[in-house]
């Protein structure tokens, strides 16, 4: 199950995040591969500061913040896509790997939800009602509900791909920009499972 167009890139998406805000589209619905056509930065009730600076609550910064908020987002959006692949399918390769990944996301979301109620951040999600790259919409969801078996196994690899590689790249950005220890250890955890998870992707007969 191999996308051999590659994942678009997400410059912008991760300089915004380095800045400490987020990016969203509310208008028109993602392509495919999951990224939207156009995104436009919305602002949280409460945003964090510049990356690099200590917040009020301790040691957690801009980036921080906005990568938990996003990491959350992402999580949160994915579930739902690999709770149908039980009832869609009867790959056992498929199945399997679903589960391994759902598993991790729901820990690792966990993880993330405690991080950050720690930071002080307002419980509100400012990614609420956008579709950003690497995030499963509503209406891929509707789609998978009518695809047939093989179809179904086609888009289910498309968009969890671009969800894991998203997952990634971002958290990178966090890697290399963020201040607390706990979230950047999370955020390497999330990169190691994430890669490792698309090679098995890539191993998934077509």
């Amino acid at each position: 199950m191999r996308h051999t167009a590659g994942v678009p890139a997400a410059a912008m998406l991760v300089a915004v995040l380095l800045a400490g805000g987020c990016a969203g589209s509310a208008a028109a619905p993602p392509r495919a591969s999951g990224t939207p056509t156009g995104a436009a930065p919305v602002t949280a009730s409460r945003p964090p500061g510049p990356a690099g600076t200590p917040s009020p609550s301790g040691p957690f910064n801009g980036t921080d913040i906005a990568w938990l908020q996003l990491a959350v987002a992402m999580h949160e959006r994915v579930l739902p896509l690999l709770d149908l692949v039980p009832e869609r399918t009867t790959d056992p390769a498929v199945r399997r790997l679903a589960t391994r990944i759902r598993e991790t996301h729901r820990a690792d979301l966990e993880r993330c939800r405690r991080l950050l109620d720690r930071s002080g951040a307002p419980k509100t999600n400012p990614h609420e009602g956008h579709d950003m790259p690497g995030m499963v919409t509503a209406a891929q969801l509707t789609a998978l509900g009518s695809a047939s078996e093989a179809e179904f196994r086609r888009l289910f690899g498309q968009y969890l791909r671009a969800h894991l590689a998203q997952s990634v790249r971002v958290a990178g950005a966090e890697q290399r920009s963020g201040a607390d220890p706990d979230t950047t250890s999370l955020a390497g955890a999330i990169a190691r499972t994430g890669t490792g998870y698309l090679t098995q992707l890539d191993r998934l007969p077509d």
